[in-house]
């Protein structure tokens, strides 16, 4: 994982709704990069509920949420519309931007071991370094745990 004054790899992804962002176009801007393992599981959509459901206080302080997962746009387009999410998706389904992120790891489950996304997030500042991460979340209360930190 990234610590804290790394700088944020160079990206351009492209979102849910076929829209590019880099890391370049947020320059100037702080942001929340929540990496998710897949769209419309349960544990991934808490996650992404809880972030849709605090977006209002998030641009109140001027404060971008993306969401990012090796699912690709059309994945992330029935998932943004069935939950109604309000905060762009970001597909990486090479993982490239994922594992230069350091998330991309190996996981097991029932005894079987595969590469796969681990939960994680950063605030990136305006100068597209890395302010705070955090390596395990909550998915049901990470958007409000990310938003009171942003607020303190």
């Amino acid at each position: 994982m990234l610590t804290p004054g790394d700088p944020i790899p160079d990206f351009t992804l492209q979102t849910d709704s076929g829209a590019s962002v880099s890391r370049a176009g947020l320059l100037g801007t702080r942001y929340v990069l929540y990496f998710y393992p897949k769209d419309d599981t349960p544990g991934c959509t808490k996650e992404a509920c809880s972030f849709r459901d605090n977006l209002p206080d998030f641009k109140a302080i001027g404060a971008q949420v993306f969401g990012v997962s090796a699912d690709d746009e059309g994945k992330h387009a029935k998932f943004v519309k069935k939950y109604a999410l309000n905060f762009p998706l970001l597909a990486d389904p090479e993982h490239a931007f994922i594992e230069a992120c350091g998330l991309w790891l190996e996981k097991s489950m029932y005894g079987k071991k595969y590469m796969g996304i681990h939960r994680g997030t950063y605030v990136v500042d305006a100068q597209g370094q890395v302010e705070k991460v955090w390596e395990k979340v909550k998915p049901e209360t990470h958007g409000a745990d990310v938003l009171a930190y942003l607020k303190s």
